[in-house]
C-alpha cells in the first residue's frame, strides 16, 4: 500500500493504526507538501501537486493507494477530482480525529473511508 500524505506528518502510532484497519502493511509513505497560493486558480495548483507524486499512468491505475487529504476542504475536493481522473476510481482516504482528553493536540486514525464504495452505494439512490 502506498500512502500519499498531503497533510501533516503521520506518526508511527498513526501508521500502525492504519495498518490495523487495512489489514496490510503501509509499504511506503510519500509526503507531498501542500501549500497553495490563494491568489492563483486551485485547479492548476492541484494538477502540479499531483504531478509531484511522480507516478506513471500505469502506477496510478494499478497501485493500491491510500490518501491522507489536505486539511483545506476546497483543495481536497479538487484533489479527489484530479485523482479520480488519473486513477479511474475514487481512492480510499484517511480520517483522523482528536484524541479525547489529550493535554496537547494529538490525533488518531478514526477510519479509512472507501470513497469508491461510497460512490457506488450512492448510485443506487438515482
Amino acid at each position: 500500500m502506498l500512502m500519499l500524505n498531503f497533510s501533516h506528518p503521520l506518526t508511527a502510532e498513526q501508521l500502525a493504526q492504519v495498518e490495523t484497519q487495512i489489514g496490510q502493511p503501509v509499504g511506503s509513505v510519500r509526503d507531498v507538501p501542500t501549500k497553495f497560493d490563494p491568489g492563483q486558480p486551485f485547479a492548476q495548483q492541484v494538477t502540479a501537486l499531483v504531478d509531484q507524486v511522480g507516478l506513471t499512468p500505469a502506477e496510478w491505475q494499478t497501485r493500491p493507494i491510500l490518501i491522507n487529504p489536505p486539511a483545506l476542504n476546497v483543495i481536497t475536493a479538487a484533489l479527489l477530482a484530479e485523482l479520480h481522473g488519473r486513477m479511474g476510481y475514487f481512492p480510499a482516504i484517511l480520517r483522523l480525529r482528536p484524541v479525547v482528553g489529550s493535554v496537547s493536540p494529538r490525533f488518531e486514525v478514526a477510519e479509512i473511508i472507501n470513497l469508491q464504495a461510497v460512490r457506488d452505494a450512492a448510485r443506487t439512490q438515482r
